[in-house]
């Protein structure tokens, strides 16, 4: 008698047990859904407020945020990409909230519902009740803080960018006619003044994403997105900032382009100690011995550090590198999404770690 099994190609009729005995119990994604669940639960309102009572029911919004952070979380290219995991993946399907008989919705309609959670500020509130759960696990710090920007490629090229109309003529006509035609914009002088995408009229060929994470974990605990200009980064620090209350002092980690005179004194109005960089290269820097003297500097400048982590974990897996939208508005909400996802898997890993 041999102990090789068959190759039988006969399709069962029936499957017994549910998603919930497939998926490990050790499973790394487990934690992360039940953080999810537990913000989602809290979004009931603010999910009524952007459905009305009545007409054709739409996908239930609380799938559809679980699908969107299932695409950030494994680097999932497209919603068609999407839309076929999750017709065979039984780990994607349990995540969603989709059972195993459930149909699959197509892309396109995935894309119009995920158009009407862009509208409204579902993402910030998503993005605030993550931060809860993180201070009342404890693993914030309320007193240190870094903050930084990064760019973010817009979906404009450089072909699109015209001279505007007040501008006097436009460029030079291309030589070859063609969707894909051939433009020489060299020796052209081109800036945000006198040219605008086309495609994205918002767009400077780069928005910038700006975090504020806090130094003890390395989590975000606020973000903005604004237009790549030469200021962009300190004005959205100084924002965000300003949100700390203001009885509380505290100290913020930043690099050198955050060393002028006006950044420091605004954050000290804020209660808040600049820990920058010292920019000292061909001008005097603002930070003096009376900040560098103390421990708790060189320390900043460790942590701040740890915020490019952030940053190369939302352009690489999260995919944000070069955004798919349209507008500061739309970039944003991706971006603060992007940042929660983070979130979810750095407090993951924290309470394993510490378990």
């Amino acid at each position: 008698m041999y102990m090789r099994g068959k190759d039988q190609q006969q399709d069962e009729l029936f499957s017994y047990g549910s998603l919930e005995e497939r998926i490990p119990a050790s499973h790394p994604l487990r934690p992360i859904r039940t953080m999810v669940d537990a913000a989602l639960k809290g979004m009931g309102k603010r999910f009524d407020e952007i459905y009305g009572e009545d007409g054709r029911q739409s996908v239930p919004p609380e799938r559809l945020l679980r699908a969107l952070l299932l695409q950030m979380l494994y680097s999932i290219r497209s919603e068609r990409m999407l839309m076929e995991q999750l017709e065979y993946n039984l780990l994607f399907r349990w995540f969603v909230g989709l059972s195993v008989s459930d149909p699959v919705w197509h892309p396109t309609v995935f894309s119009k519902n995920r158009e009407r959670l862009l509208q409204g500020v579902v993402a910030d509130e998503f993005f605030s009740l993550i931060v809860l759960q993180a201070r009342s696990l404890k693993l914030l710090s309320d007193e240190h803080f870094t903050v930084d920007g990064t760019l973010i490629e817009a979906w404009a090229g450089q072909k699109s960018f015209q001279r505007k109309q007040n501008e006097g003529s436009g460029s030079k006509p291309p030589s070859d006619p063609g969707s894909n035609p051939t433009v020489n914009f060299h020796k052209e002088k081109r800036s945000n003044a006198t040219h605008q995408s086309t495609t994205d009229p918002e767009a400077r060929l780069a928005f910038m994403g700006h975090l504020t994470t806090e130094n003890r974990n390395g989590l975000v605990v606020d973000t903005r997105t604004t237009q790549a200009t030469g200021t962009a980064e300190r004005e959205a620090a100084i924002e965000m900032l300003s949100h700390k209350p203001a009885s509380d002092r505290a100290t913020v980690g930043a690099d050198r382009a955050y060393d002028t005179r006006s950044f420091v004194e605004q954050a000290r109005d804020l209660h808040v100690t600049p820990h920058v960089a010292q920019n000292d290269t061909n001008r005097r820097s603002a930070i003096d011995p009376r900040t560098t003297r103390h421990a708790g500097y060189a320390i900043s400048q460790r942590k701040r550090k740890r915020v490019e982590e952030v940053f190369g974990w939302i352009k690489t897996i999260a995919l944000q590198r070069k955004t798919r939208f349209r507008g500061v508005a739309r970039v944003g909400w991706m971006f603060t999404l992007a940042a929660a996802a983070y979130n979810l898997v750095r407090m993951r890993n924290l309470q394993t770690a510490s378990a």
